[in-house]
């Protein structure tokens, strides 16, 4: 067969992979012998490599592999097993990690828990990232050097907001049925109503100032009745926790803490130098401390399912002995619930930390050392 025209794409491509042999394996493809099938080769391994990564899609869609997909990066947990008398096996499998560019977070082994013919066999855990475009790939060149190839879901985490300006994504239920409100009220079922205040909540929503002008329904309340209780740093403190135990709880918890929040924040009692003190409103205070009321000590498992009434007077309070006992068992508590991460607040930028890696972590320290260094 004659050579092909070098001025073709298909013989400058050819000269390119060659150039990137050595001299052996340049000499031998350029032989005489091969000139007849060396484009031919370079085309079948070219189609053979579309096939592979077309019947992979195909027999395997991406929709079945559990993976998280971050900035154009596919995250995901890869669990296959390698013969342990190829000592070769291993090779193979990293270099087909290395040929898409995959970074391994995290990487085990360990003996096979099922049996396989052909000798004993090990079993490999790799957490990775990839490009997203090229995971069908890597997942078809990983099943071709490696066996039982799996891809086990991670824990799923609801998403929760990290930053302010993500608060916009949750829903604004300024001006949607609220079960919570009195029959009474106006918002209950006058659609005039519910329609002015629908208008202003858009005006505001969409208003662009540089202040922060406050949005409660209900100022008076807010500023009259919760400001001067976050003003003081250990109750504000006591506040945030539980807000930052419900980030990525499950909704069973976070009505459990929301509960907790009503009997401690809302209307919980304390006591203080051996008297029981309240910060409830002077009817509620009136009722609490009648004989009427049942007065049990604070227990936060107990508090968190004790069913409680918004419309009239409670029928239990809890009482903690101290306030520093409170937030010792509500943390105690919030270190129960289970997620896959701890979370931080950093008031520096007004945002969470996850902590879910040891370098998330290393970074958190970091910080608690500098203010340590400053102390």
């Amino acid at each position: 067969m004659p050579t092909p025209d070098a001025t073709t794409p298909q013989a400058k491509g050819f000269r390119r992979a060659v150039s990137e042999l050595d001299a052996k394996q340049a000499e031998a493809i350029m032989s005489p012998r091969f000139i007849g099938r060396r484009l031919s080769l370079i085309e079948d391994a070219r189609k053979e490599r579309k096939a592979a990564v077309a019947a992979t899609a195909a027999a395997t869609p991406l929709e079945a592999v559990a993976f998280e997909e971050k900035e154009g990066k596919a995250v995901l947990n890869l669990l296959f097993s390698l013969r342990a008398t190829k000592p070769s096996a291993l090779s193979r499998a990293v270099k087909v990690l290395e040929t898409f560019e995959a970074k391994i977070h995290h990487l085990e082994t360990r003996p096979a828990q099922r049996p396989r013919a052909g000798g004993p066999h090990l079993e490999y855990f790799v957490r990775l990232e990839v490009p997203r475009g090229d995971l069908a790939a890597l997942l078809s060149g990983v099943r071709q050097v490696s066996e039982d190839v799996r891809s086990p879901a991670g824990p799923k985490v609801p998403w929760f907001p990290r930053k302010v300006s993500e608060l916009d994504k949750c829903h604004h239920l300024v001006t949607k049925f609220d079960p919570d409100l009195d029959l009474d009220h106006p918002g209950f079922s006058d659609q005039v109503y519910r329609q002015r205040r629908k208008l202003i909540a858009e005006i505001a929503f969409q208003y662009r100032h540089p202040s922060l002008p406050p949005t409660s329904r209900d100022c008076c309340h807010e500023l009259l009745g919760h400001v001067p209780m976050l003003a003081d740093r250990t109750f504000a403190q006591f506040s945030q926790d539980i807000g930052l135990a419900s980030l990525g709880a499950s909704d069973e918890e976070i009505e459990k803490l929301s509960t907790l929040y009503w009997f401690t924040v809302e209307f919980g009692l304390c006591k203080q130098n051996g008297e029981v003190k309240s910060v409830m409103p002077l009817a509620s205070c009136q009722h609490c401390l009648s004989e009427e009321p049942e007065i049990r000590a604070f227990d936060p498992e107990a508090a968190a399912v004790q069913p409680y009434q918004d419309q009239t007077y409670q029928s239990v309070y809890f009482v903690s002995e101290s306030f520093s006992d409170a937030k010792d068992k509500l943390r105690s508590y919030a270190s129960r619930i289970q997620r896959p991460f701890s979370v931080k607040f950093d008031p520096y930028t007004l945002a969470i930390d996850v902590l879910d890696s040891p370098q998330a972590v290393r970074r958190s320290l970091e910080g608690v050392q500098y203010e340590l260094d400053t102390l």
